[in-house]
């Protein structure tokens, strides 16, 4: 039974996760965490970190993660099957009509309003794994000793660096997770 809800929760949300990976998050946390509780916000947080460090796209790579920690190997191939086969159809599809109508301007309209919404997705994940990072519970308080400074310090760092010099993400991520590690391995705050 948990292997069929595997299929169907990574089914729907490969379904419906229009704009890739970033803009899934929201729809994979509410599958894994609200809907289902198969992990909790930390472990979603988790994966989803693991997720962007792994070569491949975000919401496949979450999907072969949680369906891991769900169901061990079978669960890991069914929800990543379960999240690719709707994309697999919708862009067969979509690829046939856009070769076949590419010059209506209705298309190029559908297409424009699409993106609004796109951004929108990916902003309110985004949102949500800050606040995760930020606040120690998760939870958006007024009480300052709720927010995890050192979280705050690491992310406005790693923003300037990769805005000014612009260097390889790679790098940045490494760098952090170097001195994250430092800093919460050895209990510095």
């Amino acid at each position: 039974m948990i292997y069929l809800e595997l299929f169907w929760s990574f089914f729907q949300i490969g379904l419906f996760s229009i704009g890739g990976g970033y803009a899934a998050l929201p729809l994979i946390r509410e599958q894994v965490t609200e809907i289902h509780h198969w992990l909790d916000m930390t472990a979603f947080i988790d994966i989803v970190t693991i997720s962007q460090m792994t070569p491949g796209p975000i919401a496949i790579n979450a999907a072969t993660f949680v369906g891991t920690q769900v169901g061990g190997l079978p669960g890991a191939v069914i929800a990543t099957v379960g999240c690719v086969t709707p994309s697999c159809i919708i862009v067969l599809f979509l690829a046939w009509l856009y070769y076949k109508y590419r010059q209506m301007t209705v298309i190029q309209g559908v297409l424009g309003g699409l993106r609004p919404a796109v951004v929108s997705l990916i902003a309110a994940a985004g949102l949500s794994i800050l606040i995760t990072a930020f606040w120690t519970d998760g939870v958006v308080t007024p009480n300052l000793s709720d927010i995890d400074f050192a979280a705050v310090v690491l992310f406005a760092i790693a923003l300037f660096v990769l805005r000014k010099w612009k260097p390889n993400p790679i790098y940045v991520m490494i760098g952090t997770g170097v001195v994250g590690g430092v800093i919460y391995g050895f209990g510095l705050v």
